[in-house]
């Protein structure tokens, strides 16, 4: 295979979609910590599948239109870390084949590597043992052996591609020390491989095709016949709730989580079965969300053969907001913690967090309804900075500031010391100061058995996380919550943020701050946050 033209491209892409769509759970679970929220397999498939479907309808069967439109696809639809890192591996691709409308073997090894580069510029701290380890391995050895052995055959190369990606991936706990202790490889780096695994079966002649129930979500993804804009689907399942979701459902905060992607929601729940109903353009996604909780007991996907513009799109019309000097866009689960953030001048809150990344787009709509000289943006999730980041770029006609708030606490905080007074540099300092003081904590529950830092883990106990370390695991979540908060007390803490979220109770909250009291001398403040998978979130200062 001398070439890779246009059509061969796009098979390339749909495979790899579908092959990251069919090991997406698995790439869920390769997720470090213990906790609800494993989300790399479907951040991946969401910003692929964005982009892909985009590339599947360009008339062009020129390498370089499929690639650029691809580009922007990923560009616009990257969730998390690995959503994003994965779609500036692909803008490097494009600005490789930019000029050309097919590509050789040589080009093709080219183009892998700018990717590699283009990646790691993207990240402002690159961590070696990651997706990026794994794209810059297998790049720089298959260009290489490409150039060193004078191969001319597109198929050889990438198979090179793929051998060298699985051995990186195998080499990924040797230098993340984390990974080695928990027995995984890195799930953005199993991704990949599972990408460029899809691309060399349709070279072969075998592209992959989605397996079961994702085919009849993905479907979502494809464009409707005769050239009509994409429709809405009604997606409707009945679960049978596992051990642990009997424990921790609640239809308040699953209905929240479904809100992100649909409408017409229902969710009803009777014992061990809950019956749901939505409206979505993205049925892969509310199928993931269910299967969170439990096994399929009935599944149907079905096109509901009516336009949802209503979804897809604001009115064009749209008034324009009233001009102001300042605006803050954050990031929040459950109603709760919105209403904290709205009360404290924020001008936008979007939907998510660790369960749900937003999107670049998300970010950029939100940017879009704003009429500011400066905008504030504040991710609250250290999985979500990366997105935020790359929608101020696409955004570069605005004055966009990026906070490096990574949980909710210092979101809060910088909010509080927000002052629309006062002069942007004045803003900036005491906004990122307040971030850095305030400490934040998460009580949460065990999705499996695993040691993290020497600390033994049991499927479905109760962890206090403090900071980025999991430091307390038992089966009581109140002496959980209790034992994480002796860790962050001390002399010097005078304000406590208590958050209880959509699993915990208001008696509860009142137990936990009348220990707080009697154990310090800090003010404790109660807030009902309703978030999910998180029975308190903690911020002290």
């Amino acid at each position: 295979m001398e070439k890779i033209n246009g059509v061969l491209f796009k098979q390339m892409l749909e495979s790899g979609m579908n092959n990251l769509s069919n090991h997406s759970a698995e790439i869920d679970a390769l997720n470090v910590f213990p906790v609800p929220d494993g989300d790399t397999g479907t951040n991946m498939h969401l910003t692929v599948s964005n982009g892909v479907k985009e590339a599947l309808k360009t008339n062009s069967d020129s390498v370089k239109d499929i690639a650029k439109t691809l580009s922007r696809g990923l560009l616009m639809g990257a969730r998390g870390n690995s959503g994003v890192i994965t779609s500036q591996i692909f803008r490097g691709i494009y600005q490789a084949v930019e000029d050309l409308d097919d590509m050789d073997a040589s080009q093709l090894a080219h183009a892998l590597v700018n990717g590699s580069r283009v990646a790691y510029r993207a990240v402002m701290r690159p961590v070696e043992g990651t997706v990026l380890t794994v794209v810059r391995e297998a790049a720089d050895y298959t260009y290489a052996y490409t150039t060193t052995e004078e191969v001319t055959d597109c198929m050889d190369v990438m198979k090179k591609m793929v051998d060298e990606a699985n051995a990186s991936l195998q080499r990924t706990p040797e230098l993340l020390p984390v990974l080695a202790e928990v027995g995984v490889v890195d799930s953005g780096g199993k991704g990949l491989c599972v990408i460029l695994e899809g691309f060399l079966a349709a070279m072969e002649g075998q592209p992959v095709q989605l397996e079961g129930a994702k085919a009849a979500g993905e479907s979502a993804q494809t464009k409707v016949e005769g050239g009509e804009e994409e429709y809405g689907f009604c997606t409707e399942f009945i679960l049978k709730l596992s051990e642990n979701g009997i424990r921790h459902f609640s239809e308040t905060s699953f209905k929240d989580e479904l809100a992100t992607i649909g409408n017409s929601i229902v969710c009803v729940q009777d014992e061990d079965l809950v019956k749901v109903h939505v409206h979505t353009l993205e049925p892969f996604t509310a199928i993931k969300m269910g299967r969170r909780q439990g096994r399929f007991i009935k599944l149907k996907v079905e096109n509901m053969q009516e336009q949802h513009d209503n979804i897809l799109e604001k009115e064009e019309e749209e008034k324009m907001a009233e001009h102001k000097k300042y605006a803050i866009i954050t990031v929040a689960p459950g109603d709760g913690i919105k209403k904290m953030f709205t009360e404290l001048r924020a001008d936008i809150v979007v939907g998510g967090g660790q369960t749900m990344n937003p999107s670049t787009e998300d970010f950029v709509s939100a940017v879009e309804k704003l009429n500011a000289d400066h905008i504030f943006i504040l991710p609250n999730n250290s999985n979500i900075v990366l997105a935020a980041s790359q929608a101020a770029q696409v955004c570069s006609d605005q004055d966009i500031h990026v906070l490096p708030s990574k949980t909710i606490p210092q979101g809060l905080s910088a909010c509080v010391m927000f002052n629309p007074d006062v002069e942007l540099e004045d803003n900036l300092a005491e906004m990122n100061e307040a971030i850095e003081n305030v400490k934040s904590g998460e009580v949460t529950y065990a999705i499996k058995d695993t040691t993290y830092d020497g600390l033994e883990i049991k499927k479905d106990e109760y962890m206090g996380i403090f900071g980025k370390d999991i430091c307390v695991s038992c089966p009581d979540c109140m002496e959980a919550t209790k034992k994480l908060l002796d860790k962050m007390l001390d002399d010097d803490s005078e304000l406590v943020t208590l958050i209880y979220g959509d699993t915990a109770t208001e008696e509860q909250a009142e137990e936990i701050a009348a220990y707080i009291e009697d154990n310090s001398d800090a003010e404790v403040e109660i807030h009902e946050g309703n978030q999910p998978v998180y029975s308190f979130i903690i911020g002290v200062e």
